[in-house]
């Protein structure tokens, strides 16, 4: 029986197909959540499309952003922004951003991956528990 990723990687339309619904899944996700919409786009873009570990994270940055500032004009013309801290967190998630970008440079593909999905099994673990 032939693997996930081997099924997609030899049905290219197919794969497109589910690329668009994980991507609609994200936009959703990130929208109702706030964000967490790499959390399914990467895995998405690594078994649909076939890409390599960096190039998943990097193509889910890249996609999310334009997503991320829709979502937020829309929570701060709907009145779901506090400024009194919100501002801090922006200057703070944008340094993040930049450090980031440059540890995926410099981090093996392996260790990447280990390390998010190991986050993403913490934070399912702590969802279940709590």
């Amino acid at each position: 029986m032939k693997s996930v990723k081997e099924f997609f990687a030899s049905h290219k339309a197919a794969a497109n197909v589910a690329t668009v619904m994980a991507a609609l899944l994200t936009g959703v996700a990130n929208g109702a959540f706030g964000g967490g919409g790499g959390m399914l786009a990467v895995p998405a873009f690594t078994v649909l499309q076939g890409l390599e570990e960096k190039k998943a994270h990097a193509t889910a940055v890249a996609a999310i952003l334009p997503l991320s500032a829709v979502s937020a004009a829309i929570y701060i013309l709907n009145g779901n922004f506090d400024p009194s801290f919100g501002y801090y967190v922006v200057g703070g998630v944008i340094a993040g951003g930049v450090i980031g970008s440059f540890l995926l440079k410099k981090i093996s593909s392996t260790l990447l991956e280990f390390v998010f999905y190991g986050i993403m099994l913490a934070a399912g673990i702590r969802m279940l528990a709590s």
